[in-house]
């Protein structure tokens, strides 16, 4: 697939230092969510490469590759921030989907070595990106366009997300805090008007709030901010929050 011009956003619209700072705060984040994923790779036996992770029919080296790849594929939208160029965060869909299935039965000392590379070239893509660079738009492979001072957190998002999937010790209650806040609203706010019943969520450590779903709530569920991110990402069935009243959670729609 070729590349091509991709829109800039213009720079009264976004101050290019202000999205530098943001992004550099960000990967500091990513450099730490990243530390701990690996010192939990490092401690997993052979064996547990090829065991389930909590993902339904992935193996925990399934979500290392895609991890490892992940890393890869933004480093195609950081060259083209920088470049200013439409540059596919992956070649298709069907050649990340083989990186993955390729990648998932490899050793576990492989699968570090590949999760170490991959976030150095990472760092070192990102390094490259002038300031102005920041405010570009990128595609993801889904299609729509964010700015580049979003690359970071979206590589966050699947360290934190993929760390705890690895089901390896790593839980919800591991997350920090300020990752969990900006996806609990972030979540929330993508779930208000969801084809589902209102819900209220109340977090009872960060004194954050939510509406989800349609019409006026008839439930309000209340816990810890992290444990309200578990839920509405799927990575928790919901077991532990309060509920007024007593009722059944709703089915929430996948993450995506």
């Amino acid at each position: 697939m070729g590349t091509h011009r991709l829109y800039r956003k213009a720079d009264s619209m976004t101050d290019p230092q202000t999205a530098a700072a943001l992004a550099a705060a960000r990967l500091s984040l990513v450099e730490e969510g990243t530390r701990h994923l690996l010192h939990t790779v490092s401690g997993l036996k052979p064996e547990a490469v090829a065991e389930p992770s909590a993902l339904p029919g992935w193996t925990r080296g399934h979500v290392l590759a895609h991890v490892a790849r992940n890393a890869d594929s933004l480093v195609n939208l950081l060259d083209g921030a920088r470049t200013g160029t439409d540059i596919p965060q992956y070649a298709s869909s069907e050649a990340r989907n083989q990186g993955i299935e390729d990648g998932a039965p490899r050793p576990v000392d492989v699968q570090l070595a590949d999760l170490r590379t991959s976030d150095e070239r990472f760092v070192a893509a990102a390094a490259l990106l002038p300031a102005e660079a920041w405010t570009a738009d990128v595609r993801h492979r889904a299609g729509y366009v964010f700015p580049a001072s979003d690359i970071p957190w979206k590589r966050l998002a699947e360290v934190e997300y993929h760390h705890v999937d690895l089901d390896a010790g790593y839980t919800p209650a591991h997350w920090p805090e300020l990752f969990a806040v900006t996806e609990f609203r972030k979540l929330s706010a993508r779930l208000a008007g969801a084809d589902l019943p209102a819900v209220e969520l109340i977090a009872e450590d960060t004194e954050d709030r939510g509406v989800i779903g349609t019409g006026t709530p008839s439930l309000t569920v209340e816990g810890p901010v992290r444990a309200l991110l578990a839920w509405l990402s799927g990575r928790s069935d919901g077991d532990g929050l309060r509920r007024t009243p007593d009722a059944a959670l709703p089915q929430l729609p996948p993450m995506g």
